[in-house]
């Protein structure tokens, strides 16, 4: 029971990765809110898992000050933020790429983390105490081609990551960061561009474990460095990813 006592929101929380951070979460005694676009998928597990549901655009501000006045009202101070939404362009040429679709990855996968700090790090601050957990991607640390892009907006992830940990530090609050390599998740097709044995095999032969990641792969790095057991571990962009960045 690593969590017992802390509460914790994390966005994207209703499948993939993040269902199995809230998964972990909740085992490990957290109150876990699960914030996402698929307001019926979220309601289902928290069935399943004993959480509370909210609908959020991560991407709208007026939607994300509606979760923090929520979760305030829900259970009060947050002691553990997930950044976890974020969405992918199809594999293609960088000059390819839609304007529409390069500013809904920026929208999701970037101004995400500026609004959410906007709405709950001033209360994180007020008392002295916090973990925020960025969800980035090894393709911050060593980009695919033709996923440009999303590379990069996972690259900002992970400056942000640094230089929020380094801003917040003396209030108390550690951010951090984990890079998952592909997994079997929603996204898995779109990083793909078509899910074939030929092409999973393609993408497996760049990982030295052998496998891809899983849910649970993530919501065990995630308990740990959310965990009071990370107290001195912050600024950090752990890869979660069988070797892949080697």
């Amino acid at each position: 029971m690593r969590l017992k006592g802390k509460t914790a929101i994390v966005t994207g929380g209703a499948s993939g990765f993040g269902a199995g951070i809230v998964r972990k979460f909740a085992a490990e005694g957290a109150r876990v809110l699960i914030a996402d676009l698929n307001l019926a998928a979220s309601e289902e597990l928290a069935r399943e898992v004993g959480a509370d549901a909210a609908h959020v655009d991560v991407a709208s501000n007026e939607s994300v000050a509606a979760l923090a006045a929520h979760s305030a009202d829900l259970f009060g101070p947050v002691d553990i933020l997930v950044n976890n939404a974020g969405i992918t362009h199809l594999p293609m040429p960088m000059q390819d790429v839609s304007e529409a679709e390069f500013d809904k990855v920026f929208a999701v996968n970037c101004k995400s983390v500026y609004l959410t700090a906007r709405h709950f790090v001033p209360a994180m601050t007020a008392a002295g105490k916090g973990a925020i957990l960025n969800v980035a991607s090894t393709a911050g640390l060593s980009p695919r081609p033709r996923l440009n892009w999303y590379n990069a907006s996972k690259g900002w992830m992970i400056t942000a990551t640094k230089t929020m940990a380094v801003e917040l530090a003396p209030s108390g609050v550690r951010v951090n960061a984990i890079c998952p390599v592909a997994g079997e998740t929603p996204l898995l097709k779109s990083f793909m561009g078509e899910d074939t044995p030929e092409m999973r095999a393609k993408f497996l032969s760049t990982i030295p474990i052998g496998r891809f990641s899983t849910p649970e792969d993530m919501g065990n790095a995630a308990c740990f460095l959310c965990s009071d057991e990370a107290g001195m571990v912050t600024g950090v962009a752990m890869e979660v990813d069988g070797g892949r960045c080697i």
